[in-house]
Protein backbone atom coordinates (compact mmCIF):
# COMPACT_ATOMS: atom_id res chain seq x y z
CA UNK A 1 0.00 0.00 0.00
CA UNK A 2 1.37 3.45 -0.92
CA UNK A 3 1.81 6.33 1.54
CA UNK A 4 -1.40 8.06 0.46
CA UNK A 5 -3.45 4.94 1.19
CA UNK A 6 -1.85 4.54 4.61
CA UNK A 7 -2.56 8.17 5.45
CA UNK A 8 -6.21 7.86 4.43
CA UNK A 9 -6.66 4.74 6.59
CA UNK A 10 -4.87 6.37 9.54
CA UNK A 11 -7.03 9.47 9.39
CA UNK A 12 -10.24 7.53 8.94
CA UNK A 13 -9.20 5.53 12.00
CA UNK A 14 -8.90 8.79 13.93
CA UNK A 15 -12.51 9.65 13.07
CA UNK A 16 -13.90 6.13 13.57
CA UNK A 17 -14.69 6.30 17.34
CA UNK A 18 -16.51 9.61 16.86
CA UNK A 19 -18.45 8.41 13.82
CA UNK A 20 -19.49 5.27 15.71
CA UNK A 21 -20.62 7.34 18.68
CA UNK A 22 -22.60 9.66 16.39
CA UNK A 23 -24.38 6.75 14.68
CA UNK A 24 -25.40 5.20 18.00
CA UNK A 25 -26.71 8.56 19.28
CA UNK A 26 -28.78 8.90 16.11
CA UNK A 27 -30.36 5.50 16.81
CA UNK A 28 -31.23 6.54 20.37
CA UNK A 29 -34.88 7.44 20.82
CA UNK A 30 -33.97 9.86 23.60
CA UNK A 31 -30.99 11.72 22.13
CA UNK A 32 -31.73 11.79 18.39
CA UNK A 33 -33.18 15.32 18.34
CA UNK A 34 -30.48 16.75 20.61
CA UNK A 35 -27.76 15.16 18.46
CA UNK A 36 -29.23 16.66 15.30
CA UNK A 37 -29.33 20.19 16.68
CA UNK A 38 -25.92 19.85 18.28
CA UNK A 39 -24.52 18.68 14.92
CA UNK A 40 -25.91 21.75 13.14
CA UNK A 41 -24.80 24.15 15.89
CA UNK A 42 -21.25 22.82 16.24
CA UNK A 43 -20.72 22.52 12.48
CA UNK A 44 -21.76 26.13 11.83
CA UNK A 45 -19.72 27.37 14.79
CA UNK A 46 -16.53 25.63 13.66
CA UNK A 47 -17.15 26.45 9.98
CA UNK A 48 -17.27 30.21 10.48
CA UNK A 49 -14.98 30.57 13.51
CA UNK A 50 -12.25 28.08 12.56
CA UNK A 51 -12.47 26.35 9.18
CA UNK A 52 -12.89 29.41 6.94
CA UNK A 53 -10.31 31.54 8.84
CA UNK A 54 -7.88 28.56 8.77
CA UNK A 55 -8.37 28.27 5.02
CA UNK A 56 -7.35 31.91 4.65
CA UNK A 57 -4.60 32.20 7.29
CA UNK A 58 -3.34 28.58 7.55
CA UNK A 59 -3.75 28.82 11.33
CA UNK A 60 -5.86 26.53 13.52
CA UNK A 61 -5.44 28.49 16.76
CA UNK A 62 -9.04 29.66 16.27
CA UNK A 63 -10.01 26.27 17.71
CA UNK A 64 -9.32 27.85 21.10
CA UNK A 65 -12.30 30.13 20.47
CA UNK A 66 -14.73 27.65 18.91
CA UNK A 67 -14.17 24.68 21.23
CA UNK A 68 -15.19 26.39 24.52
CA UNK A 69 -18.06 28.25 22.87
CA UNK A 70 -19.14 24.85 21.60
CA UNK A 71 -19.45 23.79 25.25
CA UNK A 72 -21.65 26.84 25.85
CA UNK A 73 -23.84 25.71 22.94
CA UNK A 74 -24.14 22.23 24.48
CA UNK A 75 -25.22 23.81 27.76
CA UNK A 76 -27.83 26.00 26.06
CA UNK A 77 -29.18 23.06 24.04
CA UNK A 78 -29.41 20.97 27.22
CA UNK A 79 -31.38 23.72 28.90
CA UNK A 80 -33.75 24.20 25.96
CA UNK A 81 -34.21 20.61 24.77
CA UNK A 82 -33.69 18.56 27.93
CA UNK A 83 -36.88 16.88 29.15
CA UNK A 84 -35.61 15.63 32.51
CA UNK A 85 -35.85 16.86 36.08
CA UNK A 86 -35.51 20.65 36.02
CA UNK A 87 -32.87 20.79 38.77
CA UNK A 88 -30.55 18.28 37.08
CA UNK A 89 -31.06 20.05 33.77
CA UNK A 90 -30.19 23.47 35.19
CA UNK A 91 -27.12 22.18 37.05
CA UNK A 92 -25.56 20.30 34.13
CA UNK A 93 -26.41 23.10 31.68
CA UNK A 94 -24.79 25.64 34.01
CA UNK A 95 -21.67 23.48 34.30
CA UNK A 96 -21.18 23.46 30.53
CA UNK A 97 -22.06 27.13 30.10
CA UNK A 98 -19.78 28.36 32.91
CA UNK A 99 -16.84 26.17 31.84
CA UNK A 100 -17.24 27.27 28.23
CA UNK A 101 -17.56 30.95 29.11
CA UNK A 102 -14.45 30.86 31.30
CA UNK A 103 -12.28 29.58 28.45
CA UNK A 104 -14.25 31.20 25.63
CA UNK A 105 -14.08 34.74 27.01
CA UNK A 106 -10.38 34.21 27.75
CA UNK A 107 -9.81 33.14 24.14
CA UNK A 108 -11.60 36.24 22.83
CA UNK A 109 -9.42 38.44 25.04
CA UNK A 110 -6.30 36.76 23.62
CA UNK A 111 -7.68 37.28 20.10
CA UNK A 112 -8.32 40.96 20.76
CA UNK A 113 -4.77 41.39 22.09
CA UNK A 114 -3.38 39.81 18.93
CA UNK A 115 -2.09 36.58 20.46
CA UNK A 116 -3.88 34.54 17.78
CA UNK A 117 -2.28 36.51 14.95
CA UNK A 118 0.37 33.80 14.91
CA UNK A 119 -0.06 30.07 15.39
CA UNK A 120 0.04 28.92 19.01
CA UNK A 121 2.86 26.51 19.85
CA UNK A 122 0.60 23.50 20.42
CA UNK A 123 -0.75 23.89 16.90
CA UNK A 124 2.68 24.52 15.39
CA UNK A 125 3.60 21.17 16.91
CA UNK A 126 0.99 19.50 14.71
CA UNK A 127 3.08 20.40 11.65
CA UNK A 128 5.89 18.25 13.04
CA UNK A 129 3.51 15.31 13.34
CA UNK A 130 2.16 15.87 9.83
CA UNK A 131 5.68 15.87 8.43
CA UNK A 132 6.56 12.70 10.32
CA UNK A 133 3.58 10.82 8.91
CA UNK A 134 4.07 12.18 5.40
CA UNK A 135 0.98 14.41 5.17
CA UNK A 136 1.79 16.82 2.35
CA UNK A 137 -1.34 18.99 2.12
CA UNK A 138 -1.36 21.56 4.92
CA UNK A 139 -4.89 22.70 4.06
CA UNK A 140 -6.23 19.13 4.25
CA UNK A 141 -4.40 18.51 7.54
CA UNK A 142 -5.75 21.72 9.06
CA UNK A 143 -9.33 20.90 8.16
CA UNK A 144 -8.95 17.31 9.38
CA UNK A 145 -7.68 18.45 12.80
CA UNK A 146 -10.34 21.16 13.08
CA UNK A 147 -13.17 18.74 12.31
CA UNK A 148 -11.73 16.28 14.84
CA UNK A 149 -12.22 18.92 17.52
CA UNK A 150 -15.68 19.73 16.18
CA UNK A 151 -16.92 16.14 16.13
CA UNK A 152 -15.71 15.60 19.70
CA UNK A 153 -18.16 18.34 20.76
CA UNK A 154 -20.89 16.67 18.73
CA UNK A 155 -20.35 13.23 20.23
CA UNK A 156 -18.43 12.22 23.36
CA UNK A 157 -18.21 15.58 25.11
CA UNK A 158 -21.96 16.16 24.84
CA UNK A 159 -22.94 12.81 26.40
CA UNK A 160 -22.84 13.85 30.11
CA UNK A 161 -25.07 16.83 29.31
CA UNK A 162 -27.56 14.61 27.48
CA UNK A 163 -27.59 11.91 30.16
CA UNK A 164 -28.46 14.35 32.93
CA UNK A 165 -30.65 16.81 31.04
CA UNK A 166 -33.01 14.02 29.89
CA UNK A 167 -33.08 12.10 33.18
CA UNK A 168 -36.52 12.58 34.86
CA UNK A 169 -35.46 11.05 38.19
CA UNK A 170 -36.06 13.69 40.88
CA UNK A 171 -33.66 12.04 43.33
CA UNK A 172 -30.19 13.67 43.54
CA UNK A 173 -27.76 10.80 44.10
CA UNK A 174 -24.49 10.73 46.02
CA UNK A 175 -22.64 10.40 42.68
CA UNK A 176 -24.21 13.62 41.43
CA UNK A 177 -23.45 15.51 44.65
CA UNK A 178 -19.85 14.21 44.67
CA UNK A 179 -19.39 15.02 40.98
CA UNK A 180 -20.75 18.55 41.32
CA UNK A 181 -18.57 19.29 44.36
CA UNK A 182 -15.48 17.93 42.63
CA UNK A 183 -16.29 19.98 39.53
CA UNK A 184 -16.48 23.19 41.58
CA UNK A 185 -13.19 22.34 43.32
CA UNK A 186 -11.23 21.59 40.16
CA UNK A 187 -12.61 24.44 38.07
CA UNK A 188 -11.39 26.76 40.87
CA UNK A 189 -7.99 25.03 40.95
CA UNK A 190 -7.66 25.35 37.18
CA UNK A 191 -8.56 29.04 37.31
CA UNK A 192 -6.08 29.70 40.12
CA UNK A 193 -3.33 27.84 38.23
CA UNK A 194 -3.97 29.99 35.15
CA UNK A 195 -3.82 33.17 37.24
CA UNK A 196 -0.58 32.04 38.90
CA UNK A 197 0.99 31.45 35.48
CA UNK A 198 -0.17 34.83 34.15
CA UNK A 199 1.19 36.67 37.19
CA UNK A 200 4.50 34.83 36.91
CA UNK A 201 4.85 35.67 33.21
CA UNK A 202 4.04 39.33 33.87
CA UNK A 203 6.53 39.53 36.75
CA UNK A 204 9.23 37.80 34.69
CA UNK A 205 8.65 40.20 31.81
CA UNK A 206 8.97 43.24 34.09
CA UNK A 207 12.17 41.82 35.62
CA UNK A 208 13.60 41.09 32.17
CA UNK A 209 13.54 37.33 32.86
CA UNK A 210 11.44 36.19 29.91
CA UNK A 211 13.00 32.71 29.91
CA UNK A 212 12.27 31.99 33.57
CA UNK A 213 10.44 28.75 34.39
CA UNK A 214 7.16 29.05 36.27
CA UNK A 215 7.48 26.95 39.43
CA UNK A 216 5.27 28.82 41.88
CA UNK A 217 1.99 27.85 43.51
CA UNK A 218 0.45 24.73 41.99
CA UNK A 219 3.25 24.71 39.43
CA UNK A 220 5.62 23.44 42.12
CA UNK A 221 3.75 20.14 42.23
CA UNK A 222 2.94 19.62 38.56
CA UNK A 223 4.42 21.04 35.38
CA UNK A 224 0.87 21.38 34.03
CA UNK A 225 -1.55 21.77 36.96
CA UNK A 226 -4.08 23.54 34.72
CA UNK A 227 -4.22 20.54 32.36
CA UNK A 228 -4.52 18.12 35.27
CA UNK A 229 -7.34 20.20 36.76
CA UNK A 230 -9.12 20.31 33.38
CA UNK A 231 -8.88 16.51 33.15
CA UNK A 232 -10.36 16.23 36.65
CA UNK A 233 -13.13 18.65 35.67
CA UNK A 234 -14.24 16.15 33.04
CA UNK A 235 -13.80 13.21 35.43
CA UNK A 236 -16.07 15.07 37.85
CA UNK A 237 -18.73 15.45 35.15
CA UNK A 238 -18.41 11.73 34.40
CA UNK A 239 -18.93 10.85 38.08
CA UNK A 240 -22.01 13.08 38.26
CA UNK A 241 -23.47 11.27 35.22
CA UNK A 242 -23.10 7.69 36.49
CA UNK A 243 -26.42 7.50 38.33
CA UNK A 244 -28.33 8.76 35.27
CA UNK A 245 -27.29 5.69 33.29
CA UNK A 246 -29.68 3.40 35.20
CA UNK A 247 -32.65 5.26 33.70
CA UNK A 248 -31.44 4.62 30.14
CA UNK A 249 -30.94 0.91 30.79
CA UNK A 250 -34.70 0.84 31.38
CA UNK A 251 -35.80 3.09 28.50
CA UNK A 252 -33.22 2.48 25.75
CA UNK A 253 -32.10 -0.60 23.85
CA UNK A 254 -29.60 -2.45 26.08
CA UNK A 255 -26.85 -2.21 23.43
CA UNK A 256 -27.28 1.56 23.26
CA UNK A 257 -27.29 1.81 27.05
CA UNK A 258 -24.06 -0.17 27.34
CA UNK A 259 -22.52 1.94 24.60
CA UNK A 260 -23.45 5.10 26.50
CA UNK A 261 -21.64 3.68 29.52
CA UNK A 262 -18.57 2.98 27.39
CA UNK A 263 -18.67 6.48 25.87
CA UNK A 264 -18.99 8.09 29.28
CA UNK A 265 -15.88 6.30 30.56
CA UNK A 266 -14.04 6.88 27.27
CA UNK A 267 -14.25 10.66 27.81
CA UNK A 268 -11.61 10.37 30.54
CA UNK A 269 -9.17 8.64 28.19
CA UNK A 270 -9.98 11.06 25.37
CA UNK A 271 -9.31 14.12 27.48
CA UNK A 272 -6.14 12.62 29.00
CA UNK A 273 -4.66 11.93 25.56
CA UNK A 274 -5.65 15.41 24.39
CA UNK A 275 -4.28 17.24 27.43
CA UNK A 276 -1.03 15.27 27.59
CA UNK A 277 -0.12 14.20 24.05
CA UNK A 278 -2.26 16.01 21.51
CA UNK A 279 -2.52 19.74 22.30
CA UNK A 280 -1.35 19.78 25.92
CA UNK A 281 1.76 18.93 27.88
CA UNK A 282 3.98 17.23 25.29
CA UNK A 283 3.61 19.93 22.58
CA UNK A 284 4.11 22.64 25.21
CA UNK A 285 7.28 21.08 26.60
CA UNK A 286 8.75 20.51 23.14
CA UNK A 287 9.10 24.29 22.80
CA UNK A 288 9.75 25.05 26.49
CA UNK A 289 12.90 22.93 26.38
CA UNK A 290 14.15 24.97 23.43
CA UNK A 291 13.25 28.36 24.93
CA UNK A 292 14.18 27.86 28.58
CA UNK A 293 17.50 26.39 29.62
CA UNK A 294 16.26 25.64 33.15
CA UNK A 295 13.29 23.65 31.94
CA UNK A 296 15.16 20.32 31.86
CA UNK A 297 15.99 20.79 35.54
CA UNK A 298 12.32 21.61 36.19
CA UNK A 299 11.35 18.36 34.44
CA UNK A 300 13.63 16.35 36.72
CA UNK A 301 12.27 17.96 39.88
CA UNK A 302 8.53 18.21 39.12
CA UNK A 303 5.87 15.75 37.97
CA UNK A 304 4.57 16.36 34.47
CA UNK A 305 0.85 15.79 35.01
CA UNK A 306 -0.20 14.08 38.24
CA UNK A 307 0.72 16.13 41.35
CA UNK A 308 2.45 14.41 44.25
CA UNK A 309 2.71 11.07 42.49
CA UNK A 310 6.08 9.43 41.96
CA UNK A 311 7.21 10.80 38.64
CA UNK A 312 7.96 8.51 35.75
CA UNK A 313 10.57 9.67 33.31
CA UNK A 314 8.75 10.90 30.23
CA UNK A 315 10.70 11.65 27.10
CA UNK A 316 9.18 14.26 24.81
CA UNK A 317 8.75 12.73 21.39
CA UNK A 318 6.53 13.21 18.40
CA UNK A 319 3.39 11.13 18.50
Amino acid sequence: MNQLGKNIIRRFGGYLPFITCFIVLCFSQTFRVFTFWNLITQFLLFLFIVSIPALITKRMSYVDIAWPWGLVCIGVLSLCLGQGYWLKKIIISSIYILAGLRMGIGALILYKKGHLDKELSRYRFQRIRWKKFGYKSEHASLQYEIMLQCISNITFLAIPAMLQAYNPDKFISIYEILGYLLWISFIIIEHIADIQKQKFIKKSYLNNQKKAVCNVGYWKYSRHPNYFAEWMVWNSIIISSISSLSYYFETENKMIAYFLLFCLLYISRLMYKTLVYYTGAIPSEYYSIKKRGEYIKYQKETNMFFPNIKKKKIIVKIQ
